[in-house]
């Protein structure tokens, strides 16, 4: 319950972000998506984010070749695919100093977008790098997000900073927290 100090009320608490995994094809070990909602969850704290929903899709890779034939027409698999439910307000651009929170500036609550992810084309990306499916994973996620944020990467200086923040969004979802399972 919220107190009082000096007679004013205290803030209310940021709406609670909301976070689904589906999954379809497969198989998926190595990619739990218990795992994957709790990353997506402290994804969206780092970048100030509260009350949106996210919906993250763990496919095969032919139904996000389907997809990405049917959206993007090209008749290929790819690694991640993003669908954001809003467009990006006119004139808002999301701040890009590392750990700049874009929750503050960002005018959505409710349903924020659908990231696709390839499990197929991620555990293939994770071998040739050495390194492991989740990691492939957690990156691809924090690229689809940012996408749904209004980043993009059509040239240097936007790839370079869009690179930083997915790191910035890797590096807080792979945190360990002292307060418990999310």
């Amino acid at each position: 319950m919220a107190t009082k100090k000096k007679g004013k009320p205290a803030p209310p608490a940021p709406a609670p972000n909301v976070v689904e995994v589906a999954t379809r094809g497969g198989p998926f070990e190595g990619a739990s998506p218990a795992v994957i909602r709790r990353r997506a969850g402290k994804m969206l704290d780092h970048l100030g984010l509260s009350g949106v929903e996210l919906s993250i899709a763990l496919v095969d890779d032919a139904t996000i070749h389907e997809l990405n034939r049917s959206y993007r027409h090209k008749d290929k698999p790819t690694d991640v695919l993003s669908f954001p439910l809003h467009e990006r307000p006119r004139g808002w651009k999301p701040k890009g100093a590392k750990g700049a929170e874009i929750g503050a500036g960002w005018p959505h609550v409710g349903p924020l977008g659908d990231v696709i992810l390839s499990i197929d084309t991620a555990r293939r990306q994770a071998a040739e790098q050495s390194r492991p499916l989740l990691a492939e994973l957690t990156m691809l996620l924090a690229h689809g997000l940012l996408h749904l944020v209004g980043y993009d990467h059509r040239t240097d200086a936007e790839d370079r900073e869009m690179t930083a923040r997915t790191r910035e969004l890797e590096a807080a979802a792979s945190a360990r927290t002292t307060d418990g399972p999310r």
